[in-house]
């Protein structure tokens, strides 16, 4: 197998991760700027997307760099050896999987509709982060991603912070988690997509 397949497997394995190309320089064994001509290469080949960092008009120090998804996570599963939902549900990468389900999920539903996925995550010095950040009318909605069956109030944190900081974000906002129930706390809407037949999010016009 030549490096350049070498590098999906370590890849599928930071899926939903800040990029870190000297890391993955080391897993593969090549130079960290082939490294990002590689990546390149499999985003022009929709096999990857990126998700950019929100950090306009945040006076905090937040996290500038991507990051990267898998266009199908059946593949980025495969790459990890899962092939049964018994496995994924033992596996330390189930959340990363899930939040990869979701956000693409997200994407999907702009580009069905012809419209720009304006789509950002947020993560400030101290580890506040919102998964998700969907921009509609110049201001943004939060989504957290939890693949967790029960909700915890530590779910809002980052959304929280988040609306503490910028004054572009909206008052509602969305928690997805893999629980039973659906409702709605200070005007975040939490639910599980999967099985409420609710759609992550669906774009405005």
């Amino acid at each position: 197998m030549g490096k350049f397949q070498q590098l999906l497997t370590p890849l599928a394995g930071r899926v939903g991760q800040v990029v870190n190309y000297a890391a993955l320089s080391n897993d593969v064994g090549v130079s960290a700027s082939t490294i990002q001509q590689w990546i390149s290469v499999l985003k022009a080949s929709y096999i990857l997307f990126e998700l950019p960092p929100f950090f306009e008009n945040i006076r905090k120090r937040v996290v500038k760099s991507p990051k990267l998804y898998f266009t199908d996570t059946g593949l980025a599963a495969f790459l990890l050896g899962i092939q049964s939902a018994e496995q994924v549900a033992r596996d330390p990468l189930r959340g990363n999987l899930y939040e990869n389900l979701m956000i693409l999920d997200v994407l999907k539903a702009h580009l069905n509709r012809g419209l720009r996925p304006d789509l950002f995550f947020y993560r400030d010095s101290l580890g506040n982060e919102v998964d998700l950040l969907v921009r509609q009318n110049q201001r943004l909605l939060p989504i957290e991603i939890k693949s967790s069956a029960t909700f915890s109030s530590s779910f809002l944190k980052g959304i929280e912070s988040f609306r503490a900081t910028s004054s572009d974000c909206l008052e509602e906002a969305i928690v997805l988690y893999n629980g039973d129930q659906t409702f709605t706390i200070h005007g975040t809407r939490i639910f599980n997509p999967l099985t409420s037949g609710e759609s992550p999010y669906c774009p405005h016009r």
